[in-house]
């Protein structure tokens, strides 16, 4: 997406400054969860999925480092890389069930934040980002319909790590907000 016809960011309200500094970190997350993933999983199949879904990722990535400033990303992107990296590598170790669960329990949360700064966007007034986040919310609900496919049924220990998974996103996003 072009990021040159956006309003620039300095525009934005400071709930929508929050939000967008929260989306880069999080696809900044997002591309270390499969770097993590394709450095420890040799299974061809898990390998495919995580490189197609990291291509996605770094263009959603992509379009955050080229129309957000500096003054308006993260302060914590080192955290988000290091935690995104180690929750891919954990999962890879698990295996294929893991991997896919893992990425379910993300892109579920991922979707319902995208999803709840709709009406926020609307008021904004600017459809190319409108229209941007509502392409990534799609991508991010077909990578989560493609794990979900995929996954088996959970054992106790993946019912919780799932559960982590999902705290800490809701987590990371409250903090990636503010900092």
């Amino acid at each position: 997406m072009n990021c040159a016809s956006l309003k620039k960011a300095s525009a934005l309200s400071p709930h929508l400054a929050g939000e967008m500094r929260s989306n880069h970190a999080g696809e900044t997350g997002a591309v270390w969860i499969y770097k993590g993933i394709l450095a420890l999983s040799f299974d061809a199949d898990i390998r495919s999925f995580a490189e197609h879904h990291l291509a996605t990722e770094q263009e959603h990535l992509a379009f955050f480092e080229g129309w957000l400033s500096s003054g308006h990303k993260s302060l914590l992107l080192p955290l988000w890389r290091l935690s995104g990296f180690i929750l891919g590598a954990v999962s890879a170790l698990g295996g294929r069930r893991w991997v896919y669960a893992s990425i379910e329990a993300v892109e579920t949360f991922v979707v319902q934040h995208y999803e709840s700064q709709y009406s926020a966007l609307d008021e904004y007034g600017d459809a190319v980002l409108s229209s941007a986040i509502r392409q990534f919310c799609s991508d991010e609900a077909s990578h989560r319909d493609e794990a979900g496919s995929e996954a088996s049924q959970r054992s106790a220990l993946l019912s919780a790590w799932c559960s982590l998974v999902s705290v800490g996103s809701e987590q990371a996003v409250k903090v990636a907000r503010k900092l």
